[in-house]
């Protein structure tokens, strides 16, 4: 096996460890917004708005990607329980336009409260030499996760 090859495959396997490993996190930090009393679906649209501002029912389906069809389901089932509200864009009736109402926007902060709570519990608990490593790594982590395909 020649050295490029060594340094393909250690690659592909501390890939396949961190992928392994944010996939758990993020399992992990699922399990405490079953408090929210919501589908994973409804808070992902929610948390869409929330934190990204309101939204058309097109660029919502998009951000969520789902067809317009089921976004306009989860959009209606979060209106039935007054955690968002449409209203007509423009003259154009059709085109609808989505915003998180006050109650939504509390519901997203409590759940947010409830994962950063747990994640510093977690993050606490790990060596000096660890949160310092994490701390570290924080800057490149989110440059990856900001990053695109090339393929």
């Amino acid at each position: 096996m020649t050295g490029q090859d060594e340094n393909s495959n250690a690659m592909l396997a501390a890939m396949d460890r961190l992928h392994s490993a944010a996939i758990r996190l993020l399992r992990s930090m699922r399990t405490l917004d079953t408090q929210a009393g919501l589908s994973g679906p409804k808070l992902s649209a929610l948390s869409v708005l929330v934190f990204g501002g309101p939204a058309t029912l097109s660029a919502l389906a998009d951000a969520e990607q789902v067809r317009r069809p089921t976004m306009t389901q989860l959009v209606n089932a979060l209106e039935a329980e007054g955690l968002v509200r449409k209203h007509s864009v423009g003259a154009d009736r059709r085109r609808v336009q989505v915003e998180a109402t006050a109650r939504g926007r509390k519901l997203l902060r409590e759940g947010r409260a409830r994962r950063l709570g747990d994640l510093t519990a977690r993050f606490r608990a790990l060596s000096r030499a660890d949160r310092q490593a994490l701390l570290k790594a924080l800057p490149a982590l989110e440059r990856l996760a900001q990053g695109r395909r090339l393929d």
